[in-house]
């Protein structure tokens, strides 16, 4: 598994729609984030997917998500491995509240049933709200000496049950280098295989759409008191400014357009 290119995809996947242009928390858009992934107290979300492996092989489970801390949020990681041979289990997580901050857990199970692996997140909080909810939450899978099958392009023999699995919140696609099997993403944000952070990009501005040119014409015409309330807003917004303001040419020529050929 290609580790700094699957995290790449994750991170951008784990901060969509943080935080959008005017990137200031008084915008009407940004009082209420958040679109992606949310499994709320009593909810859950489900992964199934298919691979092949020896019984010996072992699958490595990382969820990822945002726990949120007044207006801003920290990520968090829960991470185990399990061998393929093992027909189910399961892992209860927590994170104790810190200062503004709400208790937080749950339980991930898995049940293996080759070809098929189903990974169940639980959010297990006996409170409802926002704050103890799993935010923008996605599972990286990664297989130790076995490869993991494409849902989108199946081979021929797995296309019936590849059918069949059933993902709620969520879609598993292939991550790493092109023609790899060993990882996979199970996004809430639909994304074909194989799924990369275009090269001209300068950094994230929490908006999968590709239009960072726009964002950053729009940010330079911002006015000096918009990008004061836009600096402290959050360290992520921030960050965009300061970014934006110190672009040199070049870097924002790359931005203009770019033709690729088409999967």
């Amino acid at each position: 598994m290609n580790a700094p290119m699957v995290e790449e995809i994750a991170n951008a996947v784990l901060y969509e729609g943080y935080l959008l242009y005017p990137y200031r928390k008084s915008a009407i858009k940004n009082r209420q984030r958040w679109n992606f992934g949310v499994v709320g107290p009593g909810q859950t979300m489900q992964t199934e997917c298919l691979f092949k492996a020896p019984s010996s092989a072992h699958l490595r489970i990382r969820v990822r998500f945002l726990h949120l801390i007044g207006e801003q949020a920290m990520p968090r990681d829960v991470e185990f491995e399990v061998p393929v041979g093992t027909a189910s289990d399961s892992h209860a997580f927590a994170f104790e509240p810190l200062e503004r901050q709400e208790a937080i857990q749950g339980r991930i199970e898995t049940c293996i049933e080759a070809p098929k692996l189903r990974v169940h997140i639980f959010n297990t909080n006996p409170l409802d709200g926002l704050e103890r909810s799993f935010i923008s939450t996605h599972t990286i899978l990664s297989l130790n000496g076995g490869e993991f099958i494409s849902l989108l392009e199946p081979p021929e023999e797995f296309t019936d049950q590849a059918a069949a699995c059933r993902n709620v919140g969520t879609w598993p696609v292939l991550v790493g280098e092109d023609g790899t099997h060993d990882a996979m993403l199970s996004s809430p944000i639909i994304l074909y295989d194989y799924p990369k952070i275009a090269p001209e990009s300068a950094g994230s501005l929490f908006d999968g759409t590709e239009i960072d040119e726009i964002l950053t014409l729009r940010i330079m015409t911002l006015t000096d008191q918009e990008k004061l309330e836009m600096a402290s807003t959050d360290e992520r917004a921030r960050e965009i400014l300061e970014r934006t303001d110190s672009m040199p040419p070049e870097q924002f020529m790359k931005l203009h357009g770019v033709l690729r050929g088409v999967r």
